[in-house]
């Protein structure tokens, strides 16, 4: 079986290398000449490091990145209130929100691409794609066509698979014109934290960045004829009271802040991933991770399915889990940005009457953190954790590997391995499905997940199996039916 992939962004890598991890044959196509080396996605949530983490693609983005971030409120040289991001992990994970670019997360998922075996085709265009009911004959630079068994769009916001594969993307403009600019500049503010300014022409933020004064300015333009680095220029002088001087231009780029979501990620042999199925605003950080999560997702039921352990009406869970993520996110971040632009007198006086006075209490700090993690992202309720009532982005992150309910995401806990090896769970998955026992308890057998699963060892109060994604499908006490009722029910059989 092999799986096409269009897009080499994080979500076509990760996707690649999650398949590849469990010896499923991949093409991957990106219509770029060359890898990008800018990028407007700056943070890897927690999640999203927990994904790169178990496709082993991790590496040392934490040492390389910003851990350690605040955001600071100004009003001219005045701090109004600082909200504490990333000092510490969240509780129930070993990793941290990383401040660093996109484009090193990708040279990060493209070592462990090479490492598998894999390789991008750079400059290489889908033009047609012609489904069946066994496969889909792909076309690329017009081209005599090839077969796939599935084609995968995770090639951005104008999504040639999206077009050709008929998926509606309806949205809405929510900013038109948006300034954005990396600059080496020596600031007299901080550079362990992000920075943000109320204007009469909107929000002005301040990115710091890897490296020496490298920071990334965005703010709105206030007209279409706006050369982007004076009015950045401008702008950030007269909010700090004094002349600055940008010694160096990374580079700098006019964008929009939109809102989309396809209707359906799946038709046929056609699904979509990332940005192809949605996008959103860059506020919060959450496109990039969105995106991780759809991949990971994606990649186990694809290799269930390949491996004749399940039936293709498996993937139709993909869009029953990840979609109505996708859609609270796009609520959220929405929100976020025209609460934090202030585009009329009702939302600037609501920011800075009562969302600002709120982020200085602790308790709320927490919240907005938990939320901005996508660690409570759960699948109870859904069609594999059928048992519980729905709960998608809720800001409570499990903890307590004893109190999980099937659907939620498990903390990444330590367990032994059969060779008597300590690990940490979310590492040795892997890809896999592990079964958790409590010491000294015996296996319950799993034999119809063939070689994709493994037996742990770990401090629980009954077998517990884990999804390959981390999220727990059974326990015996909480899923109201037995291990073999649990597969049938979701369908993991020929």
């Amino acid at each position: 079986m092999t799986v096409f992939i269009c897009g080499a962004g994080p979500t076509g890598l990760a996707l690649a290398c999650g398949l590849l991890q469990r010896g499923i044959d991949i093409r991957l196509i990106d219509a770029a000449a060359e890898p990008a080396t800018t990028s407007r996605a700056l943070a890897v949530q927690p999640r999203g490091a927990e994904v790169l983490d178990r496709l082993d693609a991790l590496g040392d983005l934490p040492q390389r990145s910003i851990t350690t971030m605040g955001l600071t409120f100004h009003d001219g040289a005045r701090d109004l209130v600082t909200v504490q991001m990333g000092r510490n992990p969240v509780a129930g994970s070993n990793q941290s929100i990383l401040l660093v670019s996109q484009a090193e997360v990708e040279a990060q998922l493209r070592q462990r691409l090479s490492k598998l075996g894999g390789t991008v085709e750079w400059g290489v265009t889908l033009t047609g794609a012609v489904a069946s009911a066994d496969g889909v004959h792909v076309t690329v630079d017009d081209a005599t066509p090839t077969r796939a068994d599935w084609l995968i769009g995770c090639d951005g916001a104008h999504s040639a698979v999206r077009k050709l594969g008929g998926f509606a993307f309806p949205g809405e403009a929510i900013i038109e014109r948006f300034a954005l600019a990396d600059v080496r500049a020596h600031l007299p503010i901080g550079h362990d934290g992000t920075h943000a300014w109320a204007h009469r022409d909107g929000l002005m933020f301040a990115f710091p960045l890897p490296g020496d004064n490298l920071w990334r300015l965005i703010a709105p333009l206030s007209s279409d004829d706006t050369d982007v680095l004076d009015e950045l220029h401008r702008r950030l002088s007269e909010l700090l009271g004094s002349t600055v001087e940008f010694d160096e231009v990374e580079w700098s780029s006019v964008f929009r802040i939109q809102r989309r979501l396809a209707d359906r990620y799946r038709s046929g042999r056609l699904l979509l991933a990332g940005d192809a199925a949605h996008i959103n605003s860059p506020f919060g950080g959450q496109g990039m991770n969105t995106g991780l999560g759809d991949a990971e997702n994606l990649a186990w039921k694809l290799v269930l399915v390949a491996k004749g352990l399940a039936g293709e009406q498996l993937l139709d869970t993909y869009e029953s889990e990840r979609r109505p993520v996708a859609s609270e996110v796009g609520g959220a971040t929405t929100l976020l940005t025209r609460m934090m632009l202030g585009g009329n007198l009702l939302t600037r006086t609501l920011r800075d009457r009562v969302a600002l006075p709120l982020a200085r209490q602790s308790v709320i700090q927490s919240r907005v953190r938990a939320a901005g993690s996508q660690l409570g992202v759960s699948y109870r309720g859904g069609p594999l954790a059928p048992s519980g009532r729905r709960r998608v982005l809720p800001t409570g992150i499990t903890t307590d590997l004893a109190a999980a309910h099937c659907g939620d995401r498990v903390p990444d806990v330590k367990c032994r391995l059969a060779d008597g090896e300590t690990a940490q769970l979310h590492r040795a998955l892997g890809g896999r499905w592990a079964m958790l026992i409590p010491d000294g308890c015996a296996a319950p057998a799993v034999q119809r997940l063939g070689g994709e699963v493994i037996t742990l060892v770990a401090d629980v109060p009954e077998p517990m199996l884990v999804r390959p994604d981390a999220h727990l499908a059974w326990r015996a006490s909480r899923a109201g039916m037995g291990l073999d009722g649990y597969l049938d029910r979701v369908s993991l059989h020929r």
